[in-house]
């Protein structure tokens, strides 16, 4: 074979494209509808095209979540901690990767790109050490007149409903994810609508490290479509409206009082690399409080 025509052979090979799945229930369903929508970069040039969520799909992902949040938060703290690292270490080889997909998403160089995701595998190990530490910040005994016990510890929400943020594809989605799953509630989310494609590739990594189907669960589509049915579902304990503009914000503060659902409202981040603090993972905490006797030792009524 000459090497003209080993070229011309080279030239020929056609490219084999991504195709992007929902991620529900530790599997990878196309969406129900059989939709998708085009996802094109900061130049509208096409990328890929995802999928686009219909309200199925988001009951779908609901059921997944309830099914997995008991056994999710009944682990140890320091068990989920460990399942959240694995991850950190998933992220850490697919680095080049999102490092592609980020750059895309959102117009950046190569080198801004690597700095977002290498400051999003941090950001994520952060909260995989926080599992069992967040139990002392926020928990513990209260002194009380009598003779009791009095202990105060924290338990997770449930089942919560994540709008990611629309700005930042990445490093937005992990610090508003994180949080919710660290803390042993589990997750639907509602990935970015113009940069869904790093959320989509997040759900390849969790199905590839020992996170339980079901504990996370994102969707893709127009975030308003998506959001409406979760903000009014019966089994959904609380959202995170971090993704939704003020005028959706209202519109699903106001589903979401039918049951009661835990809000916690968008709120301006000028900068998603600053500290995080621990605000989003009391957010979505219930404080349990136990009243025991003490007992008492004796005629002279001392107490242990």
């Amino acid at each position: 074979m000459s090497e003209k025509t080993e070229k011309t052979e080279r030239a020929e090979r056609l490219s084999v494209f991504k195709t992007y799945k929902l991620y529900v229930g530790g599997k990878f369903p196309r969406s129900e509808s059989g939709r998708v929508y085009e996802v094109t970069d900061s130049r509208d040039k096409w990328l890929a095209n995802a999928p686009l969520s219909s309200r199925k799909d988001a009951r779908d992902a609901v059921v997944a979540a309830r099914k997995a949040f008991g056994a999710w938060s009944g682990a140890t703290a320091y068990n989920r901690g460990q399942v959240l690292y694995r991850v950190a270490e998933m992220l850490e080889g697919r680095k080049g990767q999102f490092v592609h997909e980020v750059a895309d998403a959102e117009g950046l160089s190569k080198s801004k790109a690597a700095a977002q995701v290498e400051a999003t595998i941090d950001r994520w190990v952060w909260y995989a050490g926080w599992t069992d530490k967040i139990a002392q910040v926020v928990g513990g005994g209260n002194p009380v007149a009598g003779p009791y016990f009095n202990l105060s510890s924290p338990e997770p929400t449930g089942v919560v409903a994540v709008l990611a943020p629309q700005e930042s594809s990445f490093l937005g989605l992990v610090s508003v994810l994180a949080p919710v799953i660290a803390t042993g509630n589990t997750a639907v989310v509602v990935a970015s609508e113009k940069s869904p494609l790093p959320a989509l590739s997040l759900g390849e990594v969790l199905a590839t490290s020992d996170v339980p189907g079901g504990v996370v669960n994102v969707l893709s589509g127009r975030t308003s479509e998506i959001a409406a049915p979760l903000a009014a579902h019966q089994d959904v304990n609380a959202i995170d409206l971090a993704g939704a503009d003020g005028v959706l914000a209202k519109e699903l503060e106001i589903a979401a009082a039918d049951n009661l659902k835990r809000v916690l409202r968008p709120q301006p981040v000028d900068d998603w690399s600053a500290s995080p603090g621990i605000d989003r993972m009391t957010a979505f905490l219930e404080t349990k409080t136990v009243w025991h006797p003490t007992g008492s030792l004796g005629a002279s009524g001392s107490a242990y």
